[in-house]
């Protein structure tokens, strides 16, 4: 590799080691426990070890050298893989099978960036709203279709905020429609989209994601949670007898830990059920006392407000958090998702 290009990799895993350094040493210990899922920090800790151990290596002009014959890997594939450590020659004929499908999802990212639109989707009635704080935003939500049929529903938020949290969010996307199609479950969407990007120059910061897979027919919903925000299921046809489930994270946010495992949930939806999945820019707007929304002051809105259409609800709630604020301007990006169950 070129000292160009090996001082380029450097920055870039400098840049995403001070990323995480800041987040450790910052966020609020409830907000870890959220977007770290049922894992710990030490599982962060692990992974800036491993970006340190990188950085080193790209000092000292030696990453990406094959263990094998000691020659340089190729450069396109550790742009991809800074842990890369073995040429394509030494691989295996089921590895080499493997790697081509990454690299055509990498491919993928960064030629598919398709426009987003809100579907009619059997079964359910959806409205959504987005807002980023700045000119670009980091958030996102989408829809796509699973292998077997079903309807994927996705919601992510980048770290931080601007026009670099846009860019890494316009790969997700990308990752996200290439991904979906071919896959059969929530939580294998999730493990692919991680190893994409864990080990990627390109990112260098982490990305809460939660992705559902919607049956029409049976009205299951399977879903993984990715270190996000729980969505807050509104469960029962009337008011004396529903109750609220919070989905909460079944695994660490993507690009957080080195080895990250992805779980999932199902459960049952019946008729006028809503499902409410949103970013933390909701919950995280603060009024001129310096207190926040908070997801129970969310789920007591909506709770109060039910039975009522998606668009109603996210017009609730944005009229709530209007009032909370007292005028004050919201900090991060804010975008809701609302779904009804027909």
């Amino acid at each position: 590799m070129s000292a160009v290009k090996m001082d380029q990799v450097r920055e870039s895993l400098s840049e995403k080691h001070v990323s995480l350094q800041e987040w450790i040493h910052t966020t609020p210990s409830d907000h870890k426990t959220v977007i770290l899922g049922p894992t710990t920090e030490e599982a962060v800790y692990s992974h800036i070890k491993t970006i340190e151990s990188s950085i080193e290596e790209a000092e000292a002009g030696t990453l990406g050298t094959c263990v094998v014959c000691e020659e340089s890997v190729e450069s396109e594939r550790l742009e991809i893989d800074y842990t890369c450590c073995v040429c394509l020659d030494h691989f295996s004929v089921e590895e080499v099978r493997d790697l081509e499908h990454e690299l055509e999802l990498a491919q993928a990212v960064q030629k598919t960036l398709l426009p987003q639109a809100i579907p009619e989707l059997p079964g359910l009635e959806i409205a959504a709203y987005s807002r980023p704080a700045q000119l670009l935003g980091g958030d996102y939500f989408d829809f796509a279709e699973f292998k077997d049929g079903r309807y994927c529903l996705a919601i992510a938020d980048v770290a931080g905020h601007g026009i670099s949290a846009s860019l890494h969010m316009a790969s997700i996307q990308a990752m996200l429609r290439s991904i979906v199609p071919s896959s059969h479950s929530p939580s294998d969407v999730a493990s692919q989209i991680h190893k994409l990007f864990v080990h990627n120059i390109q990112f260098t910061t982490f990305v809460t994601l939660f992705i559902g897979a919607f049956d029409p027919r049976s009205k299951s919903f399977t879903y993984c949670n990715a270190g996000h925000n729980p969505p807050i299921a509104l469960r029962g046809g009337n008011n004396a007898h529903k109750n609220t489930l919070r989905l909460n994270p079944t695994g660490a946010a993507i690009g957080l830990i080195e080895d990250a495992a992805y779980g999932e949930n199902s459960m049952r939806l019946e008729s006028d059920d809503l499902l409410l999945m949103y970013t933390d820019g909701l919950v995280e707007a603060t009024n001129p006392r310096m207190e926040m929304f908070g997801m129970n002051r969310l789920q007591n809105l909506i709770e109060s407000r039910y039975p009522m259409s998606p668009g109603d609800v996210i017009h609730e709630i944005k009229h709530g958090v209007e009032v909370f604020v007292e005028g004050s301007s919201l900090a991060d990006d804010t975008t809701i998702l609302a779904c009804r169950i027909t």
